[in-house]
């Protein structure tokens, strides 16, 4: 596959590929370029959303869940029916200025409970289907003749699946990791490549080095967050500080993906919720601060790939369910409001009598994204093989 991917870590180079000659460099000089950006979230090992946006107005919850349910009076209320888990708070103001929607009962067709098939299926896009080589969100990118190698970017040490596919991904496992330690091993390596006598080589080691260049000049330009942001300690607090550092830099950065892990909690979940919870929500409010009016051009989707079941089990914890949550976040969303058709709680409303039952398909929460916010006209190409139900009009119109 004659794709460029530029992987650089911990000031080793290795590449994965060939491409054309860094145009998007000359672009860069003649003045900034403000694209619009889609940064995807995943919460892997199945979140549980029904702690994190409590459906406090529907008696059923509190006796589904005596032990591990948010009482009633500690979740910030949202609108007299839903409300966030406490560690949210920071999220509040966001819903309440309007630029912060919740899509629930969210979730794939697929039926499985399985982790990895499940977070698979979530990033190819396609249920139910595991030859999906590529992902949804490399599918929706529109192709370009000289892209920026910073176009797409996996804030992670490997390249997520659902960047993967015939444009232009990068894997950046730390912003500040990318720079250069050693100038003479890296003179040498440069000297290789002009060297070489196979020409695409010599574009290759070209554009590899002056992507690093571009990229300590981005981390010298933004250092710290501005606006008085304040990113949490963790993965998603650190992903989510590189990538508003790209986004700033005006680098053509068009999308991004960050996931944090630890969401399987099936023993002694509340601790567990409340300290992955606040990481969570201090770190998506800091990426939206720390932005400020650039936050028109971007907006943020987080998923998990399955939910958990709707009772508590018997060591205070949730198995593994069906029906999820989803947050958008960013210009142009129509938020302040929870969307989706909620099923209920009752046995016989539940999935199989035991899950939350998903309403909303997530492709149609995706769809709605790249169509409205990136503008791609033909969902068939980013969700092949979808039919698109009810959009929930995440979007102002």
């Amino acid at each position: 596959m004659a794709t460029r991917r530029v992987f650089l870590k911990s000031s080793a180079l290795a590449l994965f590929g060939v491409g054309a000659a860094p145009q998007w460099l000359a672009r860069a000089a003649a003045g900034p370029e403000r694209k619009k950006i889609l940064v995807a979230v995943l919460q892997r090992g199945a979140a549980d959303g029904l702690n994190i946006v409590v459906p406090h107005g529907d008696t059923r919850y509190a006796e589904l869940r005596p032990t591990i349910g948010i009482a009633r009076n500690t979740v910030i209320d949202l609108d007299g029916y839903f409300g966030l888990h406490p560690q949210l708070e920071p999220l509040k103001a966001l819903y309440d200025s309007k630029q912060l929607a919740i899509v629930h009962a969210t979730g794939s067709p697929d039926a499985t409970r399985s982790h990895f098939d499940a977070q698979d299926y979530m990033e190819s896009g396609t249920p139910g289907l595991k030859s999906t080589s590529d992902g949804w969100m490399n599918r929706a990118l529109p192709r370009e003749t000289n892209p920026s190698p910073l176009r797409a970017v996996s804030a992670s040490g490997n390249l997520a699946k659902t960047l993967r596919g015939p444009q232009a991904a990068v894997a950046i496992g730390n912003v500040n990791d990318f720079q250069v330690r050693d100038r003479k091993m890296a003179g040498d390596y440069q000297s290789m490549y002009a060297a070489s006598s196979d020409a695409r080589l010599q574009t290759a080691g070209k554009e590899t080095f002056e992507a690093m260049r571009m990229l300590e000049s981005v981390r010298r330009a933004n250092p710290s967050p501005d606006h008085g942001a304040v990113y949490p300690k963790g993965r998603l607090g650190q992903s989510l500080h590189q990538v508003a550092q790209l986004a700033k830099g005006n680098v053509g950065l068009e999308a991004a993906f960050a996931d944090m892990g630890g969401w399987d909690h099936h023993t002694n979940e509340l601790p567990q919720m409340e300290n992955q919870l606040r990481e969570f929500g201090q770190a998506l409010a800091a990426f939206h601060r720390d932005l400020g009016d650039r936050m028109e051009d971007v907006v943020v989707v987080t998923m998990s790939e399955f939910g958990r079941t709707a009772r508590e089990n018997g060591t205070r914890g949730t198995d593994h369910g069906h029906a999820n949550v989803m947050f958008a976040m960013g210009g142009g969303i129509h938020g302040g409001r929870v969307a989706g058709r909620w099923p209920g709680l009752e046995t016989e409303q539940l999935y199989e009598g035991r899950d939350l039952a998903v309403t909303t398909d997530f492709r149609d929460v995706l769809g709605e994204v790249v169509t409205a916010h990136l503008g791609l006209g033909d969902l068939q190409t980013v969700f092949p093989g979808f039919r698109p139900g009810a959009a929930p009009g995440l979007f102002r119109g």
